[in-house]
């Protein structure tokens, strides 16, 4: 392997693993996530021509952030900006309130400050997803079903209403974490889902999600003990990842939740999911990630009991569809009225649904063929069958499909 390429590939991988992590560090000193995001490429760019000659560092991360920290200095001088001592000293400390809170993680501080009231609550995740957990518009765009044009143009007039209107990123005091909370908890979740439905094996350009996900949900209960909706994501992500291991046979098939192997499950993982639930309910507020989690806390007792609770689903649902209604909510209740009998209201849900919201999302298409299936429509099911499967990416979930429709 040449020099070039030993260099390409030490790049690549801390893009890979360590872009979030950077960009935070960057931004968490210069305030200006733009700016930042600049100084980093340029730092990317000057590995690719400079690791070739000179070896890969023993830590490429801190050859990096020493980079892209002397590209935005240089930068600001150029500008004019600041002179070099203000610039030192600038990061030489985090420069937040006296009142800020204590916060463990750079990539957290972040999270908080890009859920600034002054932008558009649209996109205040969108950037967070972006800016500090790395990914691109065409992903984020996927999972909030909007195209990956329309999405970049959203994150761009963000990056530029910031930049225009000199934006001030600081930690927000204590007292207003709360208030932002819901955004920040979205983009782990949102952190989470992608990596979750990431196509096994291949190589996205992304390290484990879930793991920091997870990591980050952990770290935001610490945080803030007292908040209800934090412990009921942290429980919602433990449940997901705790049946990880039998989501998958042994030659890659797709297993659906009601075939899976139950003694494959990670307990630890379980139990630790089903304490946070447990101490999110103590405080007895209604919240979206609770009942998620409630929903995916039904289906591990199928164990225990020997029988899914299809209607303790189906409320569930119900209460959610009211609380947080999206087109995935309501498709997921279709689903749950279907599997507990009640197929006249889940069919009322699915027509209620507008056919441009739904033509591209997969799962409507699989809920509709499996209602048309149980009430005795073959031909509209192999139908729907078919359009969900041109929808679907994922190999092993497609031939899934596949086996479906011939059955």
């Amino acid at each position: 392997m040449t020099g070039r390429e030993v260099a390409s590939q030490a790049a690549e991988r801390s893009a890979r693993d360590s872009y979030g992590r950077l960009l935070a560090l960057l931004a968490s000193r210069s305030r200006d996530i733009a700016a930042s995001e600049d100084a980093l490429s340029d730092a990317f760019v000057a590995a690719l021509r400079t690791w070739p000659v000179d070896g890969v560092p023993a830590n490429p991360d801190a050859w990096l952030l020493t980079a892209a920290r002397n590209s935005h200095r240089n930068t600001l001088r150029h500008r004019g900006v600041v002179d070099a001592s203000a610039l030192d000293l600038a990061l030489l400390q985090d420069g937040y309130a006296p009142d800020a809170p204590v916060v463990p993680d750079d990539r957290l501080k972040l999270l908080f400050v890009c859920a600034h009231p002054a932008l558009d609550p649209a996109v205040r995740t969108p950037l967070m997803l972006q800016t500090v957990l790395g990914l691109d518009a065409a992903r984020i765009g996927a999972a909030f079903l909007v195209a990956p044009a329309t999405m970049g143009q959203r994150l761009v007039r963000a990056k530029a209403r910031i930049r225009d209107a000199g934006l001030r990123f600081e930690l927000p005091t204590a007292e207003d974490l709360p208030e932002r909370l819901l955004d920040v908890l979205g983009a782990i979740y949102a952190a989470f889902g992608t990596s979750w439905d990431a196509l096994p094996g291949a190589d996205t350009g992304l390290h484990d999600l879930c793991g920091e996900a997870l990591f980050l949900g952990r770290l935001l209960v610490a945080l803030l003990p007292d908040e209800p909706e934090a412990r009921g994501l942290l429980a919602l992500m433990l449940y997901c990842e705790a049946r990880r291991p039998a989501r998958r046979g042994a030659d890659g098939a797709f297993i659906p939740l009601k075939r899976q192997d139950a003694r494959l499950w990670t307990r630890e993982l379980i139990v630790e999911a089903e304490h946070q639930l447990m101490q999110a309910a103590t405080h007895g507020v209604f919240g979206r990630y609770q009942c998620e989690a409630a929903i995916q806390s039904v289906h591990v007792q199928r164990p225990i009991t020997g029988r899914t609770h299809h209607e303790a689903l189906a409320t569930l649902y119900g209460l959610l569809a009211a609380h947080s209604p999206s087109i995935g909510v309501r498709v997921a209740q279709a689903a749950a009225r279907i599997e507990a009998g009640d197929a006249a209201q889940a069919r009322a849900i699915l027509d209620a649904l507008a056919g441009a919201d739904v033509a591209g999302y997969q799962p409507y298409w699989v809920t509709r063929a499996n209602l048309h299936a149980t009430q005795g429509e073959p031909a509209a099911a192999h139908e729907a069958l078919q359009r969900a499967i041109g929808l679907t990416e994922d190999p092993a979930i497609r031939e899934y499909l596949r086996r479906s429709l011939g059955a």
